[in-house]
Formats: structure tokens, C-alpha cells, sequence
């Protein structure tokens, strides 16, 4: 069970069972990281990166990093008021990876699920010759969450504060990962599964993408085929 928390010159690598490939693209570098044949995007420690948006202030990541207990995963939830002022956080921490729940939901606790806002699967099924997939478009980009879930130390989400209380709460989250000396990354799960090919940018009815902070994202999976935009069946 969880317990409760008080917060108040680029080139290939190989680490481990860590195969890191990195990708130029309009003038940014994403890195992809095959684990058991799927691709999270991450930061690798020595290499710098530009960083993940934000439609909030810039995440302190130091802030982050402190929040990490040995062996276990800390989950903190940080809600804000419209202005973007922090109006509380919450925190938890479990011995046990978070699970996913789909694709785009992942359960906290028994009474809290989040859900990661503005961003969807394809529908229908997808071929992905590059890594092997033939399926659902719901379960490759569930798989691809479940990875990104299974080893961070911490999960940071902010939410507005209208979501505090509800069972299923919309969120942006962010993922520390640490393995010292080989890797050492705070990334944005949306930002990682879009620009992967995981996820696509969710719209309203006029076609306007709900996270336009996600925008480049979308381009650069786009660009490169990644993922949902390599598959083949019914159309993305």
C-alpha cells in the first residue's frame, strides 16, 4: 500500500540494456531509449538537451530530485490557481510502480487515477515494422506508458486546483529516472510518448491542438515516422 508523504559531438551509445539513439531533427536533439524493444525519449547524464515546455513556470528539477526516497517511487501532485501560483501539493510514496490504467491514465492509489491532459492514441489498429508491432493503437501507446512508469524515483504532476478531490484528475507529469552514471533524466511524459509517435495531440472541435505546447512534439514524430505516424491501417 502506499505510504503518505509530507511535502511542504553527438554519437551512438550503448549502457547496459540501454540502446540510446539520437536523433537530429529541425535543429533539436531527442534521444531514444529501446528498452525490451520500445523507445522512451530521455536525457543522457554528460549530454544536454533543450527542455521539455511547459505551459507553467519552469519545473525545478533540483526541487524534483530532492524528493526521492531509496527504494521506493514518490508521487507528488502540485495544484495551482489559474494565475499559475502553486496553491498546494500532495505526495505519496509506494514500494510499488504506478500501473497504467490506458493509455493515457495511470493509478496513483485505489481512489486516485491521473490522467495526462491533451493527448490521445490513434484509432484502430497500426503496423509498426520498425519495432516489430502489429496491434491495437491503444496498446502500443499503453505499453510505452507502462515503460515510462516502471522505474522513475519520483512522478511530479500539476493540475489546477478545480481537479483536487476527483477520482480521475488531468494532469501534466513529469518522470525522474536515475541510474547513477549512466542515466540521469526529468522528462514530460506527454512530451516523451507525442514525440515518440506513442501519442498524438488531442483537438477541439475547430481542429486546434489542446496542447499546443506539444506542437513541435507531434513535428518531430511526425517528421521521423515515429511510431503511430509509421503505422500502417486506418489513418492516425
Amino acid at each position: 500500500m502506499p505510504e503518505m508523504l509530507l511535502i511542504t559531438n553527438f554519437a551512438s551509445c550503448r549502457i547496459s540494456k540501454y540502446v540510446l539513439e539520437i536523433v537530429r531533427s529541425e535543429g533539436r536533439y531527442i534521444v531514444k531509449i529501446a528498452i525490451a524493444f520500445r523507445f522512451t525519449v530521455a536525457t543522457i547524464l554528460g549530454c544536454v538537451f533543450p527542455g521539455s515546455a511547459s505551459s507553467a513556470e519552469p519545473l525545478d528539477k533540483n526541487y524534483v530530485r530532492s524528493l526521492a526516497v531509496p527504494e521506493h517511487v514518490v508521487f507528488v501532485m502540485e495544484y495551482r490557481q489559474a494565475d499559475q501560483s502553486v496553491a498546494d501539493r500532495e505526495g505519496l510514496r509506494s514500494k510499488a510502480a504506478f500501473s497504467s490504467v490506458s493509455s493515457t491514465e495511470f493509478a496513483v492509489d485505489q481512489k486516485r487515477h491521473i490522467q495526462l491532459y491533451g493527448v490521445e492514441p490513434c484509432s484502430g489498429a497500426i503496423t509498426v515494422r520498425r519495432e516489430g508491432y502489429v496491434g491495437s493503437c491503444e496498446n502500443y501507446a499503453r505499453a510505452q506508458l507502462e515503460i515510462l512508469l516502471k522505474h522513475p524515483g519520483v512522478v511530479f504532476c500539476r493540475a489546477f486546483i478545480d481537479q483536487r478531490g476527483k477520482s480521475r484528475q488531468q494532469a501534466t507529469c513529469f518522470a525522474y529516472h536515475n541510474f547513477p552514471g549512466r542515466l540521469n533524466s526529468i522528462d514530460m511524459l506527454e512530451e516523451q510518448l507525442v514525440s515518440i509517435g506513442a501519442l498524438r495531440l488531442s483537438r477541439s472541435k475547430v481542429g486546434k491542438p489542446l496542447r499546443p505546447d506539444l506542437e513541435e512534439a507531434e513535428q518531430i514524430a511526425k517528421k521521423n515516422a515515429f511510431g503511430l505516424w509509421e503505422g500502417s491501417g486506418e489513418k492516425p
